[in-house]
Order: structure tokens, then C-alpha cells, then sequence
């Protein structure tokens, strides 16, 4: 509280390296666009969205373990003609990976799972008696779906999480396991796999005794003080307060899908600002302290041989950066930390064709717009 005294150059300074100290940072000094700067990404936000017939995109970034920009462009609702905000939340599709693999490491934290158990066998999931190549799903440890190095399950044309929509977890799992046998041995092979995240999902559900929205919740989403994010409804009428309206493109509907079934990895809603509050708790930097500790950090962070650029939950190059999109009928979605210590998230509410290469160029293109980021 200000008692009337003027704000010093000299007493903002210690007042901020306090903050620092607490691992807060006050917010007024993280560097935003100037004029000129804000003027051109939204130069660049409009033509994108001119471009991939887009009604509605919102953005935010943060420097240096500080929120620095957001901001909201178009229509939360074409046919209604609701103007999107930046407390609009969207389906933020595979994004919900990098999620469902900090609430794995969160468990391995607390010593009730390793990368290395089994999925199946133990006290962990279930084979059904008639399992499909058994011998190999008793291989698959927890490591192995979060790299996507599990053998099989691939998003294809096949991808069980788009089988059978009307089926619940306990239904399509086991008919899963009966009937899509693995294609490799656990390890050596990857293929990305919604599947496996869904078996993280019910893994996690089997050792903390609760959903896997509430321990993810809790364990995750909560110590990064995000409020409002939670797994999406499946119809136009499903949807959440303050969501946006989805468009479909080329004669996709993204209402005919089991949004809720696709919880673990691809299933929430959140703002642009809701996973930079996540990416800020999971960027490697000391402040804000990750979620994680330096060691579990890094063995997420950590690619397998036969994964050498997707790592625990995250896509991964040498820079290091490390990121995940996302795409789904209605939906494409980016979310990125940088090796130069920024971290963004980028949403749209319609997805065409190439428009995630896109989306990812977008959000690099808006980042260096502003100098003083150092992208």
C-alpha cells in the first residue's frame, strides 16, 4: 500500500528486487510493445487471419519470467458477432500433453511411479485376457507413451481416440488393446500416439484415487495459479463460460467429436494467459521456481533414441526450445519456451489447412517485433 509517499527510481528498484527475492516480479517492468512495435503485430495478426479465414486470435508472451503482452483479435463468435477477449478460453487440443506429463512427473516426484515401471501389470492399468501381442504391451513402460515410443497407436486415420465415439475409457481401452496390436517393439520406434496419452490419463486416475481433471487440477494447474481452465464439452452448447464458438473449415464440424474422452491429450480449455502462467512454471528458469526440480526438469525434457525431437510431453530441438501445437476441427493452437527465455501461447477458433506451421511462424514473427524480447 502507497501511504502518499513519492515512488523513487532508487525505491521501485529494491521494491522489484524484493520481488525478485520472493520470486515475484512485478509486472509494470516487463517490456512492452511500444506504439510502433504493437502496431505491427497486429498488422501481422490481421493478415493471418485474412489469410486462414480465422474469425478470432488471441496471443500472449512473457520476457524473462515476466508477463509482457496480450491481446485479443476478431470474433469469439462469427454469427453472433461477439468480440473476443483475452478472457475468452479455447480448446487448446494437444497442448494438453506437456500437462498430463508434469502431472505424471509430479507422481514420480512424490515416489509413487518411475519412467521406467510398466503401464500394464502391478498396481498400475489392466490387460484384458485377450490382448493383442501381450508379450509387447508388458514392455511399454511409463517413458515410452510419454515420448510417443510405445510401438504403435499412431494419429492416423486409425487413431483410436477418434474410434468409437460413443465408447467411455473403460469400454475403448480393452477393446483397443484387443484389437490394434503393436506395430513395434517398445523403444525403438516413434510414433505420436493420442492413445498413449490417454493411458497416462487413467494411470494417473489408478495411483492418486481421483479424476484425472482433479489431480491435474490440483498437483498442476493450481500451484501456477491458473483458475480457469478445465476439459471442454463436446457440443456448441457444451460450452464453458467464456468460450469461444468454433468454426469448422472444408466440412469439418468440430461439434461431432468426444472432446471430454480426449481429456489427457487434447481435452482443456484455457486463455493464451492460462498457459503462459504454465510455461512460466516450466521453462528451466529459477524464477518463477518450476513445478518440477531440476532433475525431474530435465528428465522430461530428456529424448530417447528413438525420439530424438520429442522428449517428455514437449517437442525439443538443440537451441533448446521446446514447445507443443495443437489441432483439432475448429482449433489450432501454439505454445512455446524459448532458449532466449521468452515464452508464448497463440489460439485460434477455426484451423485450415497448413495453418499450424503457420501459427507457429506467426508467433516468432510477433516476437521479434519487439527488440527489447531478444527473440
Amino acid at each position: 500500500m502507497n501511504l502518499g509517499r513519492p515512488i523513487t527510481r532508487r525505491s521501485w528498484l529494491r521494491q522489484a528486487s524484493l520481488a525478485a527475492a520472493a520470486g515475484t516480479i512485478p509486472q509494470a517492468l516487463a517490456a512492452k510493445p511500444d506504439p510502433n512495435a504493437a502496431a505491427q503485430i497486429e498488422s501481422l495478426a490481421l493478415d493471418f487471419m485474412k489469410q486462414f479465414g480465422v474469425p478470432g486470435l488471441s496471443i500472449a508472451f512473457s520476457a524473462k519470467g515476466r508477463p509482457a503482452f496480450s491481446h485479443a483479435y476478431g470474433l469469439a463468435d462469427d454469427a453472433a458477432g461477439e468480440e473476443l477477449t483475452t478472457s475468452h478460453r479455447f480448446r487448446i487440443a494437444s497442448i494438453s500433453k506437456p500437462i498430463t506429463s508434469v502431472a505424471i512427473f509430479k507422481l514420480i516426484e512424490s515416489g509413487k511411479l518411475k519412467l521406467d515401471d510398466p503401464v500394464f501389470g502391478g498396481d498400475h492399468l489392466t490387460l484384458p485376457p485377450d490382448a493383442a501381442k501381450p508379450e509387447k504391451l508388458a514392455a511399454v513402460t511409463v517413458h515410452h507413451l510419454l515420448s510417443h515410443t510405445s510401438g504403435g497407436w499412431r494419429n492416423d486415420r486409425t487413431d483410436p481416440m477418434f474410434s468409437h465415439p460413443r465408447l467411455p475409457h473403460d469400454e475403448l481401452i480393452p477393446l483397443t488393446l484387443r484389437e490394434v496390436p503393436l506395430t513395434h517393439d517398445p523403444g525403438t520406434h516413434h510414433a505420436y500416439s493420442n492413445f498413449g496419452y490417454c493411458l497416462l490419463g487413467r494411470l494417473i486416475e489408478k495411483i492418486s484415487s481421483t479424476s484425472y481433471a482433479e489431480f491435474t487440477t490440483r498437483s498442476v494447474l493450481a500451484p501456477c495459479g491458473i483458475r480457469s481452465m478445465q476439459i471442454a464439452g463436446d457440443t456448441r452448447d457444451d460450452r464453458a463460460e467464456n468460450e469461444v464458438a468454433y468454426h469448422g473449415r472444408n466440412g469439418e464440424n468440430p461439434y461431432n467429436m468426444n472432446v471430454r474422452r480426449m481429456d489427457a491429450h487434447g481435452g482443456w480449455i484455457a486463455t493464451p494467459g492460462d498457459l503462459l502462467k504454465f510455461l512460466l512454471r516450466a521453462d528451466g528458469e529459477p524464477n518463477p521456481p518450476d513445478l518440477l526440480a531440476g532433475p525431474l526438469m530435465k528428465a522430461m525434457l530428456r529424448t530417447p533414441p528413438a525420439s530424438p525431437h520429442y522428449a517428455g510431453g514437449w517437442s525439443i530441438n538443440q537451441a533448446p526450445n521446446w514447445w507443443h501445437g495443437g489441432s483439432l476441427p475448429g482449433t489450432a493452437t501454439i505454445a512455446a519456451r524459448t532458449a532466449r527465455g521468452l515464452c508464448w501461447a497463440g489460439f485460434t477458433n477455426a484451423r485450415a489447412p497448413n495453418i499450424s506451421g503457420a501459427l507457429d511462424q506467426l508467433m516468432w514473427k510477433m516476437a521479434k517485433a519487439v527488440p527489447e524480447w531478444g527473440a
